[in-house]
């Protein structure tokens, strides 16, 4: 069995990290996350680490979470989180402008989406058909990036639509002749 969640979570060189009360913050110059943890575990930073314990052992579910967590957070802050969205079709396109992202997906308008705020979205420079969202909070980015893909789920028939970068979509066949 793992014992990861034994381990400290080292802080790395620019990253500020503080405990105030039941929340956590951590600082670097990409951003800032906060995380309001369980009065069951008990955080603390100390010599370039944060350790997270259990207040008694039967909350020692919560602390693996807790340090889970914990980890996260610091390496979004520090590397970031990236979603790869590709559009499969002729006629749709993906446009950005600033913070805005413009689709042309088939519907007789355009479907214009706000990207929430910590999220950028950008074109691939070598695919015109791929577009990435990064940002530091791994939720806001696959929250925003799923609803993209989902104003237009890719079909299994033609393959035709907005899917995530890799992601197999299993065909299926079209009717027989008779």
């Amino acid at each position: 069995m793992s014992r990861i969640w034994k381990l400290p979570v080292a802080i790395p060189e620019k990253v500020e990290a503080s405990v105030k009360d039941n929340v956590v913050t951590v600082k670097w110059p990409l951003g800032q996350l906060t995380f309001a943890h369980s009065d069951q575990v008990k955080v603390e930073v100390k010599d370039g680490n944060i350790i997270a314990n259990p207040v008694k052992p039967e909350y020692s579910a919560m602390w693996g979470t807790t340090r889970a967590v914990l980890n996260n957070m610091v390496e979004w802050v520090t590397n970031g989180y990236k979603k790869s969205l590709e559009i499969n079709w002729v006629w749709y396109k993906f446009e950005v402008q600033w913070t805005k992202l413009i689709l042309s997906i088939g519907y007789s308008h355009k479907v214009e989406m706000q990207a929430p705020e910590g999220v950028k979205i950008a074109m691939d420079e070598k695919l015109k058909n791929v577009i990435h969202i990064t940002g530091i909070d791994k939720q806001d980015v696959g929250q925003f990036a799923s609803k993209i893909k989902a104003k237009k789920k890719p079909e299994p028939y033609k393959g035709k639509g907005i899917k995530y970068l890799g992601e197999h979509i299993k065909r299926k066949a079209g009717k027989t002749g008779a």
